[in-house]
């Protein structure tokens, strides 16, 4: 098993309900990636940065980040902006998962280098499937460059 296999899945996601579908969807999809849930960015650049009531954590980065925009205490375009500037994070890959169809958040994503951005079905079995599918790619199939 290589360290790649052993980096988790970031999960940042507000909606309780979510987030445990989108974890029963990277379990069905049987990766190896452990999944880490955090429920703001707050919490999530705390875990990127290992401080907080991440302190003291193996400072290992996620295989991917699995991004809400709309969420308390700071938004996951906050979060993108804050990894994008941070010679550390700005390669982590980074796929917004919402709701939202604003254009404007779509925009800005793409405009803070975003990997992916897909909007979460209303249907339960669609939202299902892609996360799965997200999960396989983002962790299994995708090839980024080594951490230095």
């Amino acid at each position: 098993m290589s360290a790649r296999d052993l980096r988790p899945i970031l999960l940042v996601e507000d909606s309780a309900a979510d987030a445990e579908m989108a974890m029963d969807a990277l379990r069905e999809a049987k990766l190896a990636n452990p999944v880490v849930h955090v429920e703001d960015g707050v919490d999530c650049l705390d875990y990127l940065q290992a401080q907080g009531a991440w302190a003291g954590r193996e400072l290992v980065d996620p295989v991917v980040v699995l991004l809400d925009i709309k969420m308390p205490r700071m938004n996951g375009l906050d979060v993108l902006t804050h990894m994008r500037a941070d010679e550390r994070l700005r390669r982590v890959p980074v796929v917004i998962l919402s709701s939202s169809r604003e254009e404007s958040d779509l925009a800005r994503s793409w405009d803070l280098g975003v990997n992916a951005y897909v909007i979460k079905p209303v249907d339960v079995d669609q939202f299902f499937d892609a996360v799965r599918m997200l999960g396989q790619f983002w962790a299994v199939l995708n090839q980024s460059p080594e951490q230095e």
